[in-house]
């Protein structure tokens, strides 16, 4: 039964909400087929998930899946991919399977080594090398290194040798001792002799055979001493002269035993590298560093001499033998001459099947780029090419990178490191510290590495199209997206492969298999995600979780088999750890602290229907929405745009209902009206444009004086012409309402209006479905305003003729109310005849403001109807000019006053 308004008398101004009306039409509910859809297991080619292939591919991302693997096979630079997608909806396993799988069919790219650079040492020279081959070079320069080591040892040890070194240094001591011999010689015949000190021979004069002492010299004649004098500065400078002879000769002489060195190191190391050089052939980079290495050794051989006879001290002085910490540092330093030689594996793709996929979950700028590591020599930190360490893009070149875009664009420098080294080709290892460094330190500069890489950036639509705008380089880089989509169409080969992801499940997390019923809910579970009869949810990742959750109450109630129960115990049991919130409000409505009325009828009052969004928990809860009018010319305000408590689409859509009111009811006078609408216990942001045909249900009940229905819930949104358009989480908005009235008490006439075009996003729960199949509660879908006021009050709207509303009906009271208005705000604006005039006293009339000006204060009033635009700066208002309105213009000629 339809609540009727109950009659009532005019009031004392001769309009009231009393009079006669005409009984609404019937309007027809919603069938109980039409509030979701059953998946019907009958339909389904299986038993159990047991008889089920695993799923093999995508559900229903043929875009997606076609852009990605256009991406990955267009050669060229910039045609990086960038997958943009919702989290859970398979797009990270989706990536991995076809990267993985065009990876298998692309040969594995070569190693990557750092070899020291001979003619810049900060500057380490990278090899290239097929896969597999850098770690054989690396032992290959280990077992040359050591072979070196031990045939040069065993060289300078030799017998031969040691006979040649002395022999050398032989005929330079003879012709030393010579030379000294000859001056001792000519000295004596002046009675003067050589003497050997630290600091070398010096010249002293002979007494009896005997140096003379300074006494002694002092006491000869001065004659004699000149002559000692003399003769002594002459041997001198023939000192100086042997003495300059030595030094040349031993000069030569090092320098014939360096040669001899070199030549022994030549006759040594050539046999030795020749068969490297052999087997390297095929590898030029390869023989260009073995030839500088030989060069190196060669031009060290001294040096590799002196180390070797250090470290062989001990052993040849057997009797005194080194301490063991001064032996040990000798073989260091023995090791350190070789290490330059040793050959630094940066990546080594000797065991990549196929090109390399590298997924980076932690890109930061060094894991992207690599770095540098050091270590503590004498309080100061050292770092060489053996201690370069490769990154995701070293390891992932030749192949593919697989990157999060927020995890990138989180890490500082990550981004900017990652577009830099994709624009020039190339990897170059740099320390980012040395940016904020104000003293630059000495550190390596790598050869850069060319880079052959395609990147998959994977993250939400938003950060694609945040970077798009805001980022010039990214359209370059970037040239193909791949979008997966939320949602799939429901159809035959889906609903296969729905239960085929099962079955995926199932397997790969060892779960109870599922009944083809159990499946059937799996199905339904996943429209209702998706809030759509026709389609599926595509986000898996929570189609996942309820068939593991619904595998595990399948074990509690010990089955081997999922049922369709057991799906729907999982469902409830998840809705029941997340809707904490849901039942406190709930409890609110109970006890009376919020107010919402599901009985009866109110004027002006209606409830209308929300969703509140908490993450991983969606619910909808009725909220009050009341109008009061009242006479004045300021138009229709909502208060929670006033407070500045409403967002810009819930504003807009009250401009929007303002419009729809204003094009219906003020064509013959102006909107003589001061309405107030708001959300009653609303201490938030109200967003959103799908109350706006709640808001004009209130108003138009103040309006008309027409009761509203407090049983029935509204959603919807409205257009300037009166028509009801569809909105977001009207299954959620119905479910909440019908959870009140339950609560409350179903009276079987309480329901919820809602816009046809959203008949398809219902998926209701099935306790809803039966309450409506058992008459306790409906869904109507309305297209228009009318519709609803009329299902709402039981009164018909009525339609217009000739400019006149049919009487007794909805819009015809609401019309005859602003008439009335209308004519009031006239009234008190109007100029008094003379008659009047003369019957005034002296104190009623003020002589000191001009007719024209009380004139003039009614028209402004009413020009300023529905004159209102957003104003940020102020009170949210900006108020029309103070001029004479077209509204004001006509009110004047129809009633032959003139303001003039």
């Amino acid at each position: 039964m339809i609540e009727k308004p109950s009659p009532a008398q005019d009031g004392p101004d001769g309009f009231g909400p009393g009079g006669p009306t005409v009984a609404a039409p019937t309007h027809s509910a919603l069938a109980p087929e039409q509030l979701r859809w059953f998946c019907d297991p009958a339909q389904l080619p299986f038993e159990t998930t047991e008889e089920v292939q695993v799923l093999d591919g995508t559900i229903g991302q043929d875009r997606a899946v076609r852009a990605l693997t256009f991406g990955l096979e267009m050669r060229g630079s910039g045609f990086n991919v960038f997958v943009a997608g919702p989290r859970g909806t398979g797009r990270n396993s989706t990536v991995d399977a076809y990267v993985r799988r065009l990876a298998e069919s692309q040969p594995a790219p070569g190693d990557w080594c750092y070899v020291h650079n001979f003619k810049d040492t900060a500057r380490p020279t990278a090899l290239n090398l097929p896969g597999g081959r850098g770690a054989v070079l690396t032992e290959d320069m280990r077992t040359l290194m050591d072979a070196v080591r031990r045939e040069l040892r065993r060289v300078f040890e030799s017998r031969e040798y040691r006979q040649q070194q002395e022999e050398t240094y032989g005929a330079v001591t003879e012709t030393r001792d010579r030379l000294i011999r000859e001056l001792g010689e000519r000295a004596q015949q002046h009675g003067l002799a050589l003497s050997m000190t630290p600091s070398g021979p010096m010249i002293v004069a002979l007494n009896q055979g005997r140096p003379m002492s300074q006494e002694e010299l002092a006491r000869l004649p001065d004659q004699e001493r000149a002559r000692i004098g003399q003769q002594g500065d002459e041997l001198a400078r023939a000192l100086r002269e042997v003495g300059e002879q030595v030094r040349q000769l031993e000069r030569e002489t090092h320098q014939r035993m360096r040669e001899q060195d070199a030549d022994v190191a030549r006759s040594t190391i050539e046999p030795l590298t020749r068969e490297l050089e052999v087997k390297y052939s095929d590898q030029a980079p390869v023989r260009e560093y073995l030839s500088q290495v030989q060069e190196d050794l060669i031009a060290r051989a001294e040096e590799i001499h002196r180390a070797a006879q250090a470290s062989a001290q001990p052993d040849r002085d057997a009797q005194q033998p080194m301490p063991h910490a001064l032996a040990q540092l000798q073989n260091q330093r023995e090791e350190a001459i070789f290490d330059r030689y040793r050959v630094a594996v940066l990546v080594d793709n000797g065991a990549t099947q196929g090109a390399p996929v590298v997924v980076e979950s932690n890109p930061t700028y060094y894991n992207l780029v690599g770095r540098m590591e050091y270590r503590s020599e004498l309080g100061s930190m050292v770092t060489d090419f053996s201690m370069i360490k490769a990154g995701a893009l070293h390891r992932a070149n030749g192949g593919y990178l697989v990157l999060n875009a927020i995890d990138v664009l989180s890490s500082p420098y990550a981004w900017d490191v990652l577009k830099r080294t994709l624009k020039t080709g190339q990897i170059r290892i740099e320390n980012i510290g040395e940016q904020f460094t104000p003293i630059p330190a000495a550190t390596l500069r790598p050869e850069p590495i060319p880079l052959n890489v395609k990147v998959v950036l994977i993250g939400p639509p938003n950060v694609y199209y945040t970077l798009q705008f805001q980022d010039e380089d990214f359209s370059k880089l970037f040239r193909v997206r791949a979008d997966f989509d939320t949602e799939i169409v429901r159809t035959d080969e889906h609903l296969a492969r729905y239960a085929a992801f099962v079955a995926t499940q199932v397997r790969e997390a060892g779960l109870h298999h599922f009944h083809r019923g159990a499946v059937a809910k799996v199905a339904e579970y996943g429209a209702r995600l998706d809030d759509h009869q026709a389609k599926l949810s595509a986000r898996f990742q929570q189609i996942g979780d309820v068939v593991a959750e619904a595998s595990y109450w399948a074990e509690k109630a010990g089955s081997q088999l999922v049922m369709a129960e057991h799906v729907a115990r999982a469902i409830d049991e998840k809705t029941y750890r997340s809707n904490l919130i849901e039942d406190k409000i709930r409890e609110l409505i109970d006890d009376g602290t919020l107010l919402i009325d599901v009985t009866g009828a109110r004027e002006g009052q209606v409830n209308g229907l929300s969703v509140l969004d908490l993450g991983d928990y969606t619910f909808g809860r009725p909220m009050r929405i009341s109008a009061q009018i009242a006479l004045g010319a300021d138009g229709f305000r909502n208060l929670d745009r006033e407070t500045r408590l409403s967002g810009r689409i819930h504003s807009k859509g009250f401009l929007i209902l303002t419009s729809f009111l204003q094009s219906r009811y003020a064509q013959d006078k102006p909107l003589a009206i001061s309405a107030r609408i708001t959300f009653e216990q609303s201490y938030g942001e109200v967003e959103g444009d799908s109350a706006s045909s709640t808001e004009v249900y209130a108003l138009l009940s103040a309006l008309s004086g027409i009761p509203l229905r407090q049983g029935i819930g509204v959603t919807g949104s409205v257009n300037q012409r009166g028509e009801i358009q569809s909105v977001g989480g009207v299954t959620r908005k119905i479910e909440g309402f019908y959870d009140v009235c339950r609560v409350q008490g179903l009276t079987g006439e309480q329901g919820v209006l809602i816009p046809p075009s959203n008949i398809k996003n219902l998926m209701l729960r099935e306790d809803v479905v039966d309450a409506v199949r058992e008459g306790k509660f409906h869904i109507w879908a309305v297209s228009s305003i009318d519709e609803g006021m009329e299902i709402l009050t039981g009164v018909k709207a009525g339609t217009q003729r000739d400019g006149q509303w049919e009487p007794g009906t909805v819009n015809q009271r609401a019309d005859e109310r602003l008439r009335d208005y209308a004519e009031r705000l006239k009234g008190f604006g109007r100029v008094p005849d003379r008659a009047e005039s003369m019957e005034r006293t002296p104190a009623q009339v003020d002589q000191r403001t001009p007719r024209v000006s009380q004139e003039r204060a009614l028209l402004d009033l009413i020009a300023m109807d529905a004159r209102h635009a957003p104003d940020d700066e102020h009170d949210g208002y900006q108020r029309g000019p103070d001029t004479k309105g077209e509204w004001a213009e006509s009110f004047d000629q129809r009633n032959g006053e003139s303001c003039e």
